[in-house]
């Protein structure tokens, strides 16, 4: 595990534009943290490493974001609103955890069965990649994640 401090916004984006411009296709990626942690900020970051120009912004109501604008299709979901593993499911969502072409970042992945249990996972090629922010100030990010060196 890598543990990354960012001082600000910026530096959070920063490091997720850094695993954006270094994604391979069928990863998921899977965030965790508190409100306001940054999740976001990341993805925000992340999908301007892949070179997608449109806004980013938490699909809390829609669920899922798809954008196909980029180097590689990403899904952006967000399960803060599902509660239990069968509505995720009901959701219909498993299809976005098996992209062999595309990317898949999951906020609040912790609800996700197989975040949980990593070894019931099937992902795609990329395997899963969880990514936890914690906030330690009211600027100041830590962020612990698995090697994204690819």
């Amino acid at each position: 595990m890598v543990t990354f401090t960012s001082h600000n916004a910026d530096e959070t984006a920063a490091l997720g534009e850094e695993w954006g411009r270094a994604a391979q296709p069928g990863w998921v990626i899977g965030l965790s943290g508190d409100l306001g942690a940054g999740k976001t900020q990341l993805i925000k970051g992340f999908a301007r490493g892949l070179g997608i120009a449109a806004r980013i912004q938490s699909p809390t109501f829609a669920l899922v974001n798809e954008h196909q604008d980029g180097r590689l299709p990403f899904a952006h979901i967000d399960l803060y609103r599902l509660d239990t593993p069968e509505q995720i499911i009901g959701a219909g969502l498993e299809e976005y955890f098996q992209r062999p072409d595309g990317i898949t970042v999951v906020e609040w992945c912790e609800r996700w069965p197989d975040f949980r249990h990593p070894s019931a996972a099937s992902a795609g090629a990329g395997g899963f990649r969880r990514v936890h922010i914690e906030q330690t100030s009211d600027t100041d990010r830590q962020i612990t994640y698995e090697d994204f060196g690819g």
